[in-house]
């Protein structure tokens, strides 16, 4: 009996804290209040859970109404207020609003529901969306971005909460989108890639937000690749917004990165043949293949693939150069086809030699129009190979002028 006494006797006290904490908020005492009432939060003799975390709710939404009056009238009064608390106490009101209604919503000694505090939370925090996107905006402008985060996403997410899930009028601001964008940025911001790839989902239910919504949802996949299942979903997302837009360079670059820095020439390969069927007057796409026809010492092919390239863009300097240079190795593997086992060639086969190398010659000649200052391509040996094959003096002494070290 004595512990059934001391029991109930440490269950009043608790609840009384919440009484006291009431009071001290009536007379706007509201640091004073949350310090009295946190103990009854979590001790197990608090009789009402609810109603303690409903009351500490109350606190702060009196607090942040309250310091919101002061500052409405401010412009007449020139009163002072604190506009950190008052955002503070905004985000602070709503986040033990939810937690009031999880033990609001628990089942009682006879297993039935009967909450006391949801319809009063539906109707305080109805409109208060806008509170919380203030909140967020001026935390972002303190550079407090992980409050910021906080309140922007307690935005976003309040009309799925369990207080408004079954409320059909709930009212969806114009800005709700944008609000939704800068949830998911900052997520990504701080490499909180499932919170950046979920707000950008929600953000890109608004057609005008796709195309910035999938730029999150890209690079979140795109920064957080762990597995091959992830490297696999990036780049399945990468393809289908290529084939949705493939006006834009963007997707097509972020393949072409995502390709060559990989170690598989297979599947490098295998994209390459479907972004010639796809968007043939790609030029780079002709370049890619034709680099990797080169690589593989099919020169016949890589030019093939390189004059499609400068076909498509004339002043491809790079393609241009390379197509040279698959032409004077055609050339050298033809030498050495044709010359006898003691290396030596007849004039007639040398001749046939000499009409590839001059192919060769044609492109880099071309090369140095285009980049005459070799600022993307050194021209300058490669030709100097080509004049000293064909015992050209002349032009020798040309290309040691522009290059002194040829001649060394």
């Amino acid at each position: 009996m004595a512990l059934m006494a001391a029991a109930a006797t440490t269950a009043f006290a608790q609840d009384a804290l919440v009484k006291e904490a009431k009071k001290l908020a009536g007379k706007g005492e509201f640091a004073e209040a949350v310090k009295v009432i946190t103990p009854a939060l979590t001790s197990a003799e608090t009789t009402d859970k609810a109603a303690a975390w409903h009351q500490l709710s109350d606190i702060y939404y009196q607090q942040h109404t309250k310091i919101g009056e002061t500052a409405a009238k401010s412009a007449i009064t020139k009163e002072t207020y604190d506009t950190l608390t008052m955002y503070q106490a905004a985000v602070a009101a709503w986040e033990n609003a939810l937690k009031c209604d999880e033990f609001d919503m628990q089942p009682n000694e006879k297993g039935k529901v009967k909450p006391k505090f949801r319809s009063e939370s539906q109707t305080r925090y109805k409109i208060f969306g806008v509170q919380l996107v203030q909140a967020g905006q001026f935390f972002y402008q303190k550079k407090d971005n992980e409050a910021a985060l906080k309140a922007w996403k307690a935005y976003v997410d309040m009309k799925n909460t369990p207080i408004f899930a079954e409320v059909e009028d709930f009212p969806k601001d114009p800005f709700f989108y944008d609000i939704a964008y800068y949830a998911a940025f900052l997520s990504y911001q701080t490499k909180d890639y499932a919170a950046a790839e979920k707000y950008a989902k929600i953000t890109a239910e608004n057609p005008e937000k796709v195309e910035d919504a999938n730029e999150i949802l890209l690079f979140s996949k795109k920064d957080n690749m762990k597995t091959k299942e992830d490297s696999l979903a990036y780049v399945a997302m990468v393809k289908d917004l290529h084939k949705a837009h493939p006006e834009q360079d963007r997707y097509f670059n972020l393949l072409m990165e995502y390709y060559t820095r990989g170690n598989n020439p297979q599947a490098t390969n295998e994209w390459i043949k479907e972004e010639a069927e796809i968007n043939p007057q790609n030029s780079m796409v002709w370049a890619l293949k034709g680099e990797a026809e080169m690589n593989a010492e099919k020169w016949d092919e890589a030019i093939a693939s390189y004059d499609k390239a400068i076909a498509i863009k004339p002043d491809f300097v790079q393609c241009i150069f390379n197509a040279g240079r698959c032409y004077y190795s055609s050339a050298m593997e033809l030498q050495g086809k044709l010359a006898d086992k003691n290396g030596m060639i007849t004039n007639e086969n040398r001749a046939k030699v000499v009409e590839v190398v001059k192919k060769a010659e044609g492109y880099y000649v071309r090369a140095r129009e285009i980049d005459p200052d070799r600022a993307i391509c050194n021209w300058a040996y490669p030709l100097y190979q080509i004049y000293y094959f064909m015992k050209d003096n002349a032009k020798m002494k040309e290309i040691e002028a522009i290059d002194p070290s040829l001649a060394q």
